[in-house]
Formats: structure tokens, C-alpha cells, sequence
């Protein structure tokens, strides 16, 4: 396996043509789906989507937001008409793979790109295009008057002078310095749009259709992106919304029935379900789906994140969503039960895959950035984050608190001099947090004198049962090594009895939440296995998996803080 490649970068996709004229991409699109990206020549390189549909060529243009700069986020976001991207090859690749509409209007689909056949043409204004972080331009000199800043009219105008054709529209935003005000007028198409967006949020201002110049009809397909409220939203997902929210509905009280000896070992696992970011076949660790994730987290603060992850491993585990036919099927009513039973081998196998699976995605997270050293810290502050809002008293998701944690902990990861040490520099609280609050915390669980009431807890902590169970052995002196087991026995036994109490906490926790469906799928035990070794490399057996993924890993790690 090879480390994922950066393809955020727009000269590396065969379907970017660089500046093409409107006559040029038509020659190229022969067949109904045929598309291509361009630089457009007439709108100041703006980002244009030509398509061959029904027998006509439909060009659409591409609404790039340009954001307030803050480390671990995009740039800027790039819109269709519903969904936000955090890169051209993003929102192309969702486009082309799930075969969705350019627009509803003329219901489009770009399903085959044409690449180019020659080398790229590039203009001085075209480097607004690229979604790779563009080298930092020097201030311009400060111009002071007594009443108001001066040249305000002609800032940001010399370079765009210099460059032929029409100016960029979506040019960066110039810098500010002192209590100079912004100078908007650097972003003509996107009008007050910057003012809408506070410093502290990711969302996206309002949109302001591009004015049409005086005398020259519309020649771009009219889209009608959807404006995001003031409050905060979740995005609008491209995948079907459940019709019942399961885990908000009231249980049953089942009457007095005989036991039913159980057949079959029962799995939580959704089997077959289709994917909304993966195709039927797909790479390990692609690129292109890696961008759409960063893009997923990034809309989404630590609270929603810990949410969404609290359904799915309730889901996984049997705490919520147990159908009447598993119940029979598993003589149980609840999959914390289960993992107690002889005959919940196959449930406890899945719980340590879930463990392990999403420690190796969170150590991706930090060990994939491959930019400056402060990326790096933001994504480790990003998973420290997470973690305490999965604590108990928070979302109380123990099961997720201990994947994330096996990231932070990881060898690969905690061997980061320079990044835990930029993290205590410029992240002092979440430095101070993780190692005084989290690492004992932590360290309780595993010895089983955690807490683990229900109500501050939704989901337990059930990775030490399961590795006893399942015959692995506990480390320490034999006299503490004694008790632990018996404390874990004992918690077990105390889990399996309040399993009606901590499924009445985590749908308390959950009422009223509406997930992301992509973000949910995101966070599944079948995603991250195909994510990470690929459709045919997450059917081999689970040893040989973990050993070439952490293999993986220590050499991202070498590659960013060699030994010296």
C-alpha cells in the first residue's frame, strides 16, 4: 500500500482542461454525459463545468466561497446548487461517481470525463482555480489619510491590471492589517457575503448570484444554490433520509415469554447496504474520498462529530435498533448482553474491530497531512476535541471514546515530538486537558474503576470484557492482574443488568438529532475497513490487515519526523 497522494490540486485531474474558450470545450464533448472542467475566458477564470446532455453542450459555473482564514479548514467551499465541497475534485468526483444532476432544472449528469490532450495553459489569475494553498503574497504598503484609508477604490487592482484578460472574481481576499477595514471590493461578484461570516463558524455567507453585464444575455445554465440560515445547520445530505427515526421510537415492553435457546450468533453489521461515497469497487486510502471526509468534518463541530458516532456504535453494538427477530434469534434483548454470552463471539470480534478500525482512522487523520506543522497539530487538537466530547457527562460514548484515544495513544502518533510539542505551544488547554483529564481517564476504563453509571454514560466501556472473553491476557503483576479480572467480570455482569438504562440514556442523548446520512455512513465499521484497505484488502483476514496498516503508518510517521 502507498501513502494517499494530494489530488486537491486541479492540474493533477486529466478532466481539468486549464483556460478553454466555450467553443473549444464544445468541440471536445461528443456524447451525452461527455465533461470537462475549465478556466473560463470570459468570466475571469471562474470554475466551469461543460456538459454534453440530451444533445446540447450546458455550461455551469461553479460558486467558490472564499472563507476567513483559520488553520484545519478549507480555503474556501465550492457549490453547485446543494451541497458544499472543500475542493473542486471533491464535488466533481461526487458528481461523476453518484451520477447526481448538475441542476435540477436540466437534470444533467457528468458521468464521463474527456481528458486533455495537450498542456495546460495557465494565467496569472488562474492560481484562484487551484484548491492547493497558494504561496502567501506580501502586503501592499499601507496608505494613511485623516479621514479614511486611502486608494480604497483601486486596491487590489495593479496585479489584476497586469494580467490579461478579465480580472478573477474570486481572487483571495487581501489581508488586513491594524483596524484597517476589509476591502470588499477585491470580491465583486460575491458582494457583502464576507460580512455574514463570523470568525468562530464554517458556514458558508450568503451566495449573490454573479451580475450578467450589461447587454449580453445569460450563457451559463441558471443553478439555484441553496442559501444556509444564520443558525447553525447541518448540510443538506445527498443520500435518502430514513422515514423513522428508529432510535427516537418508544420500546416495547415484551411480555413474559420462555427462552428461546439461540441458533445463530447475531451481527449488527448492516450487510449489502450501498454506499453513498464508495463505489463498488475502490482503492485503499483514495484521495479523492479522503477530501470529501475532510470536507465532511470540517462542516461538522466535535458535539455533532460525538452524535453521530454515539448512533453508529449504538447500532453496532445492539443498544439501539434491535429488531423483534434478533432478540429471538440472540435470546437477549440487548447486545450488551450478548457480549457476555458464550454465544456473542462474533458480536465481540466486531466490537474489537470497531475499537481498532477507528484508532488506525484517527492516527490517519494526523499521520495523512502532510503540510506545514500546523496542520498536523490542528488535526491532533481536532481528535483531543472529539475525545471530550465523548467523555462521560458529555455524549458518555465510551466505546468511541476508546477508539479515539487508541489514535491519540498510538505509538505512530505519540512519538510526534514536534507536533505535541506545537500542540502545547499554541493549544495549551487541549495539551493540558488530554494529559491530565484524558490519559487518566483512560487509564480508569481499562482497569475497569471508570465511571460507568448509566445517565452520565450512554454507551459503556466494554473493550476489557471482550479481550478477556475473547482470551487475551492482562498485563501487570499477577495479584493486580487478580483483581482487574474480577472487577471486570463483575462490571460486566453490572453493564448486562443496566442494558435497559443505557439504552434509555443514549436515546435521551440522541432525541431530536437529525445525522448527516454521509457522515453517519462515514463513521460505520464497513466504511473505514473499506476506506482504509480497499474493497479487496478488507476481505482479508484481520491479523494481516492490522499488521501492514500499522506498517503503513510507521512509515507516514518516519517520513514526518525522521530519527535523529
Amino acid at each position: 500500500m502507498q501513502a494517499p497522494q494530494d489530488t486537491d490540486n486541479l492540474t493533477c485531474q486529466p478532466w481539468y482542461h486549464g483556460q478553454l474558450s466555450r467553443q473549444e470545450a464544445e468541440t471536445l464533448l461528443l456524447q451525452d454525459g461527455d465533461f470537462l472542467v475549465r478556466a473560463s475566458e470570459s468570466r475571469g477564470s471562474h470554475p466551469v463545468i461543460s456538459c454534453r446532455w440530451r444533445g446540447k453542450i450546458l455550461h455551469f459555473e461553479v460558486f467558490r466561497v472564499v472563507l476567513r482564514p483559520r488553520p484545519g479548514r478549507p480555503q474556501a467551499l465550492f457549490q453547485l446548487e446543494d451541497e458544499r465541497f472543500a475542493s473542486m475534485s471533491a464535488l466533481v468526483h461526487s458528481y461523476m461517481t453518484r451520477r447526481r444532476p448538475l441542476s435540477r432544472a436540466t437534470g444533467a449528469v457528468a458521468s464521463k470525463p474527456v481528458s486533455r490532450q495537450r498542456p495546460l495553459r495557465r494565467s496569472l489569475s488562474e492560481d484562484v482555480l487551484t484548491d492547493s494553498p497558494a504561496a502567501p503574497r506580501p502586503l501592499r504598503p499601507r496608505k494613511w489619510s485623516s479621514s479614511q484609508p486611502a486608494g480604497l477604490d483601486h486596491s487590489g487592482r495593479e496585479k489584476r491590471d497586469e494580467a490579461a484578460g478579465a480580472p478573477s472574481a474570486f481572487g483571495p481576499a487581501l489581508h488586513r492589517t491594524g483596524s484597517e477595514p476589509t476591502l470588499l471590493k477585491a470580491l465583486p461578484h460575491l458582494g457583502t457575503m464576507a460580512d455574514s461570516l463570523t470568525a468562530s463558524d464554517g458556514q458558508l455567507p450568503t451566495l449573490r448570484m454573479p451580475s450578467l453585464a450589461s447587454g449580453h444575455p445569460p450563457t451559463y445554465c441558471e443553478l439555484l444554490p441553496r442559501v444556509p440560515s444564520a443558525q447553525r445547520t447541518t448540510p443538506r445530505p445527498s443520500c435518502p433520509e430514513p422515514a423513522v427515526w428508529w432510535w427516537e421510537a418508544e420500546e416495547e415492553e415484551e411480555e413474559d415469554r420462555c427462552f428461546i435457546r439461540p441458533q445463530a450468533e447475531v451481527s449488527f453489521c448492516i450487510p449489502g447496504h450501498p454506499s453513498c461515497l464508495l463505489g463498488p469497487q475502490n482503492r485503499p486510502l483514495d484521495p479523492t474520498v479522503l477530501c470529501t471526509l475532510r470536507s465532511l468534518l470540517v462542516a461538522h463541530h466535535s458535539e455533532s462529530t460525538a452524535l453521530h458516532l454515539l448512533l453508529v456504535d449504538c447500532q453496532a453494538i445492539g443498544l439501539l435498533g434491535v429488531t423483534k427477530s434478533q432478540k429471538s434469534a440472540m435470546g437477549v434483548a440487548s447486545g450488551l448482553e450478548l457480549l457476555t454470552l458464550p454465544h456473542g463471539h462474533r458480536l465481540r470480534l466486531e466490537v474489537l474491530e470497531r475499537i481498532e478500525t477507528l484508532a488506525l482512522a484517527g492516527a490517519l487523520a494526523v499521520l495523512g497531512c502532510s503540510g506545514p506543522l500546523e496542520e498536523r497539530t490542528v488535526a491532533l487538537k481536532g481528535l483531543v476535541d472529539l475525545a471530550l466530547a465523548l467523555r462521560p457527562g458529555a455524549t458518555g460514548d465510551l466505546l468511541g471514546l476508546a477508539g479515539v484515544m487508541g489514535a491519540l495513544l498510538m505509538p505512530q502518533v505519540s512519538r510526534l515530538e514536534s507536533t505535541w510539542r506545537h500542540l502545547r505551544r499554541n493549544h495549551t488547554e487541549a495539551a493540558l486537558v488530554f494529559e491530565q483529564e484524558l490519559k487518566p481517564l483512560m487509564r480508569a476504563l481499562d482497569e475497569s474503576t471508570g465511571p460507568c453509571s448509566p445517565g452520565e454514560v450512554a454507551l459503556p466501556h466494554v473493550a476489557p470484557v471482550v479481550r478477556l472473553l475473547e482470551g487475551e491476557e492482562t498485563s501487570g503483576p499477577l495479584d493486580e492482574s487478580c483483581d482487574r479480572l474480577l472487577r471486570t467480570l463483575l462490571g460486566a455482569r453490572q453493564v448486562a443488568r443496566d442494558a435497559p438504562l443505557f439504552r434509555r440514556a443514549a436515546a435521551q442523548r440522541l432525541q431530536g438529532f437529525r445525522p448527516n446520512p454521509e457522515l453517519w455512513e462515514a463513521l460505520t465499521t464497513g466504511f473505514l475497513r473499506r476506506l482504509l484497505w480497499g474493497s479487496k484488502g478488507a476481505q482479508a483476514t484481520r491479523a494481516n490487515r492490522l499488521e501492514k496498516f500499522h506498517h503503513v503508518l510507521s512509515i507516514l510517521s518516519q517520513q514526518l519526523e525522521p530519527e535523529g
